[in-house]
């Protein structure tokens, strides 16, 4: 439905009971879901696993698969840091799903659990791009977080990335970010401050056999480090900051701080200014085959429309993995998953049935882009159906999903889940739907709607919004500087 309708709001369940006693608790303030610790949605319990890089071996896939089908609605829902969630649990699932979480090994510290947010290029040693194949640095800095007993006391928001050089997962405002450089070493960026600069962690003079381990080692370390420089400032700020933009300190004082204490252990080598990145690929990962530059592999790339997969679609991506390829899937933070290591000859076919199955595998599909909050009928805050709206739009028009910017369909005005760069939101009010085409910049350029589009059937919408996808669509000279605007 085009226009957003109200309806008396439901009362709320009891909110559900933690499920294990070590579960990180709510001293900060922060009512981010985790894995032990479920938000009670108007659908049900909710659950976010943290999977950091996006990284599932096949058999952690079907365990995950289990639970939603046991304990869920059955779907499995993709988020922007390439986590998962489970909706429509029970009250007393939570143990339940812990238990199962454990013994696939995705909770190796339940202390840990809500803070294991590390987003990863998900194509790194895949095709050829990128400096290095960062797989060893995100497990290091996955294994160091855990270990580190100060670092359970960071935010469920607060937000690791690691790039290898490319850019992708670097331009995604993440609070620490590790990007590999071609020349050796690692950049350190803290926050999206570019004024901040980028500390230069030097590789460990080691032997070339031991070089890829030690390198490693040092920039998971740094990382690290620099999450408990920001804590601790945050302690001395007198603070409840949960991501570095919230530091009462400037980008650059603490990155100072932070130099200072890598400084004991000779790992940096000079504070540089923040290069800079490559333009913030809206999109990630095209849908389709991926071909390995050397090697007899090819990868499949999918995109789960608005970020959900069928309890069928995750078994059949479950089973190519295991079967097909390397055994491993790597979900991206634009809300797709990649299927790494099948033999060249076979992927089209594989490629094929996850077509069949409902998945988007053509890079000029409609769907590409297109995303959406939770809606109704899963959140009382929502006015409407906004995923519904969003699935008529994205299927009544003729979009180029290669081309055409990314839409982020919202059901009230805070906008949950919208993504980073240029994009064009689609917010609902008690009135109707606003559009408006925002950049990266901040520019804000609202869509005109004459009065009776406020309440316009599907295609009038849908056609309205595809114009606003068009890139050139903006020749506004003097942009707002509000988020939603009537």
């Amino acid at each position: 439905m085009a226009t957003p309708s109200i309806h008396p709001r439901p009362a709320q369940p009891a909110p559900l009971a933690a499920a294990i006693s070590n579960a990180a608790p709510r001293q900060r303030n922060d009512a981010c879901p985790g894995a032990l610790r479920l938000h009670q949605a108007d659908d049900g319990g909710l659950a976010r696993i943290r999977v950091p890089g996006g990284v599932l071996q096949a058999a952690q896939a079907a365990a995950l698969g289990e639970a939603a089908q046991r304990l869920g609605d059955g779907d499995l829902h993709l988020t922007s840091r390439g986590n998962l969630q489970l909706r429509g649990l029970a009250e007393d699932s939570g143990v339940r799903l812990a238990q199962l979480l454990d013994g696939a090994g995705l909770l190796p510290s339940p202390a840990h659990e809500r803070v294991r947010n590390i987003v990863a290029s998900p194509l790194s040693g895949l095709d050829g791009h990128g400096h290095l194949d960062i797989r060893d640095r995100l497990a290091e800095l996955d294994r160091r977080l855990c270990g580190s007993e100060e670092a359970s006391e960071l935010s469920g928001r607060f937000l690791f990335a690691v790039d290898d050089g490319r850019g992708d997962v670097a331009a995604l405002g993440a609070d620490v970010t590790l990007v590999a450089v071609r020349e050796g070493g690692t950049l350190l960026r803290v926050g999206a401050d570019d004024d901040a600069g980028a500390l230069h962690i030097a590789d460990p003079a080691d032997t070339q056999a031991a070089a890829s381990e030690a390198s490693a080692a040092s920039a998971a370390a740094a990382a690290v480090t620099a999450a408990e420089v920001f804590l601790e400032a945050a302690r001395q700020c007198g603070v409840r900051a949960w991501r570095v933009g919230e530091l009462p300190i400037t980008g650059g004082e603490l990155a100072h701080r932070i130099a200072q204490r890598l400084g004991k252990t000779g790992q940096i080598q000079q504070i540089l200014p923040s290069p800079p990145l490559p333009p913030l690929s809206a999109h990630g990962p095209a849908p389709g085959l991926i071909p390995a530059p050397t090697g007899p592999a090819t990868a499949l790339s999918v995109l789960a429309p608005l970020g959900r997969l069928t309890g069928h679609q995750w078994t059949l991506l479950a089973r190519t993995a295991e079967q097909e390829g390397s055994g491993e899937l790597r979900l991206t933070p634009w809300r797709g998953v990649v299927v790494p290591g099948l033999p060249p000859e076979r992927a089209p076919a594989a490629l094929a049935a996850l077509d069949d199955a409902g998945l988007v595998t053509d890079p000029a599909s409609p769907w590409r882009g297109v995303g959406a909050c939770a809606g109704r009928p899963g959140c009382a805050k929502s006015l409407t159906d906004v995923r519904a709206d969003a699935a008529a739009a994205a299927t009544s028009g003729s979009v180029d999903g290669a081309r055409a910017l990314p839409v982020y369909w919202s059901g009230c005005e805070r906008r949950c889940g919208h993504p980073r760069g240029d994009r064009v939101e689609v917010v609902a009010g008690t009135d109707g739907y606003g559009v408006t085409v925002v950049r990266g910049t901040g520019d804000v350029h609202p869509v005109p709607l004459s009065p009776h589009a406020l309440h316009a059937p599907h295609s009038e919408l849908a056609a309205t919004v595809a114009a606003a996808r068009d890139p050139r669509s903006t020749d506004d000279p003097h942009p707002t500087t509000t988020a939603h605007s009537r």
